[in-house]
């Protein structure tokens, strides 16, 4: 039974890189992803098994630059992350300092990247200026909610194409 729950969350969480892909015309080669949150959850620094780090694995074998942006996960702690549970670090993906950045700020990970996945409840997630965000991003913009925490119909109406897990997600 257990096994089963695995294998279900295992594959949730590389069908959400899949539709990010998908909705930004099937490759998000050289794009610029902003990752919001790497902690499992918010209020914490804890991140053993978060799913940022499978999304991040995942837009990494897609050969994104990603940029993280988390208010209590430090890089090395990142790093220890994806090589403990994931097997990837620097021998298995040699441009992986290259591919991940870690910004000090969500406004400086959101600055001219082609879409953002929100990846952690943080509460600062919600209030941002998007709209600030919005001016400074590749266009067409992309948001990915994986956390079902931002507006959606404020960010569709600054111009935002707005995808959230578990909402219904426009055919193409």
């Amino acid at each position: 039974y257990w096994h089963q729950v695995i294998k279900m969350n295992e594959y949730q969480k590389s069908r959400f890189t899949k539709k990010m892909v998908e909705r930004m015309f099937n490759t998000a080669t050289g794009k610029k992803i902003a990752v919001l949150g790497f902690a499992f959850k918010k209020d914490t620094g804890d991140t053993r098994e978060t799913a940022s780090a499978f999304v991040c694995r995942d837009l990494l074998a897609e050969r994104a630059k990603i940029h993280v942006y988390d208010p209590q996960v430090k890089r090395e702690q990142m790093m220890l992350e994806f090589d403990y549970t994931l097997n990837v670090n620097t021998t298995t993906e040699p441009d992986l300092e290259k591919l991940i950045t870690t910004s000090s700020s969500a406004y400086d990970a959101c600055d001219g990247a082609h879409a953002i996945a929100v990846l952690t409840e943080w509460d600062e997630f919600k209030t941002l200026d998007y709209q600030r965000i919005y001016e400074k991003m590749s266009k067409p913009a992309f948001i990915f909610d994986g956390r079902n925490i931002v507006n959606q119909a404020a960010l569709r109406k600054i111009g935002f194409e707005v995808y959230a897990i578990g909402k219904p997600w426009p055919h193409m």
